[in-house]
């Protein structure tokens, strides 16, 4: 008889230990007790802390700081003429794709790139071969509210535009940079709408400085950056981790028309030195002497009987009539210096001269019949280029 009592005693236990265990796992808040509330409620504090602190390593302040001064750009024109600059013959140059591509041969012709907002007055900086030949430019902005906007001035040299909308109540404009501050391997951020979906962050890092001979624009210093820039971001803005303006996205090296790695924007102290111009003025004066130059080769250097380690230019032509011309400059000239300062290619030549005001005097140091020469005399204006 104990026996049979011991026995049911035990089953009871079991089955009890059995249900509590089964309660616990799958029924905690049937028991209530004090133990497991505190640790349910400090469980659920403890999740509130971390969905309101960023998360390490974030950029979220840079963006917020900057992203609704970014603007979408809308543009139409009436003619069967493509807004984008690619030549069709030439399909093979990667430099050929700008961000957003080919406009269909059709009437009316749209097209779409970024810009950004600097200043309280509703001063847009964008791409001049966003607007290019543009009749119709639209703005919409961060919180979806559209304007139409007039074009201040451009420059297609530097592939710069100015536009204005007439807005009230327009976000805080961006915070322009020093590129100064900015050095290869600095994590940058490219703002803008690819494709039309939207504005869009992506990020990578700053992958070289003062980038030139890329055969874009005719006055090259680009920054290049490996931040994913897509058909769209022409425009746009490449900003620092502070959310500072230190560029304006211009063009990708691409054979597919899509981010490979490689995109070009157009420093901030360049940009601000063509927007000041346009502002002041309506445009860019530049100096300019009416040569056509070259670049000297090892075989122009050998045929010439110049040292090896000579570095210049040669003038293979002088416009009759214009500064050089008046100047004394001859074809077959090398020129060696301007102002003192060596020159080594054609790029070097035409960013010295272009920084000159027209009227300004300017030095050459030449090589004439084997024989070192200087000349002096005044520079012109840089005649207006075509688009």
């Amino acid at each position: 008889m104990l026996n049979r009592l011991w026995l049911l005693f035990a089953q009871a236990v079991t089955i009890l230990i059995a249900v509590w265990f089964v309660l616990i796992t799958l029924k905690p808040e049937w028991l209530a007790g004090a133990n497991v509330t505190t640790i349910v409620d400090s469980v659920t504090l403890k999740e509130r802390d971390d969905v309101s602190s960023p998360n390490p390593g974030s950029y979220h302040e840079a963006v917020k700081k900057s992203m609704p001064a970014v603007v979408n750009i809308f543009t139409s024109k009436s003619t069967k003429q493509p807004l984008a600059r690619k030549d069709k013959n030439k399909k093979s140059d990667p430099f050929n794709q700008f961000f957003f591509g080919d406009t269909p041969d059709a009437e009316p012709i749209s097209s779409l790139g970024s810009g950004v907002i600097v200043s309280p007055e509703g001063v847009i900086l964008t791409n001049h071969h966003v607007i290019r030949d543009a009749d119709d430019i639209d703005i919409a902005l961060y919180d979806g509210r559209k304007y139409k906007a007039k074009i201040i001035g451009s420059d297609p040299e530097t592939d710069i535009a100015v536009l204005k909308i007439d807005a009230k109540q327009l976000p805080n404009p961006i915070t322009l940079g020093n590129v100064n501050s900015v050095h290869v391997g600095d994590v940058v951020l490219a703002i803008g709408n690819p494709f039309g979906v939207g504005e869009t962050v992506t990020s990578g890092i700053v992958s070289a400085m003062g980038r030139d001979h890329v055969g874009i624009n005719t006055f090259e210093n680009f920054i290049q950056t490996d931040a994913a820039i897509n058909p769209g971001n022409s425009g746009g803005a490449l900003i620092d981790t502070r959310g500072n303006l230190i560029g304006i996205n211009t063009a990708i090296y691409s054979n597919n028309g899509g981010s490979m790695g490689i995109g070009f924007a157009i420093p901030i102290n360049l940009v601000k030195q063509v927007m000041q111009s346009i502002l002041k003025t309506g445009g860019v004066t530049r100096g300019w002497i009416g040569i056509e130059p070259q670049n000297l080769s090892h075989e122009l250097i050998n045929l010439m009987r110049l040292p090896k380690n000579t570095e210049g230019i040669l003038v293979s032509a002088v416009l009759e009539g214009g500064p050089a011309d008046r100047g004394g400059m001859n074809p077959k000239d090398i020129i060696l210096e301007v102002n003192n300062v060596t020159v080594r290619d054609i790029g070097d030549l035409l960013n010295k001269v272009s920084e000159l005001n027209p009227g300004d005097a300017v030095d050459f140091k030449l090589i004439r019949n084997s024989k070192e020469l200087n000349l002096s005399f005044r520079i012109g204006k840089r005649p207006k280029q075509k688009t």
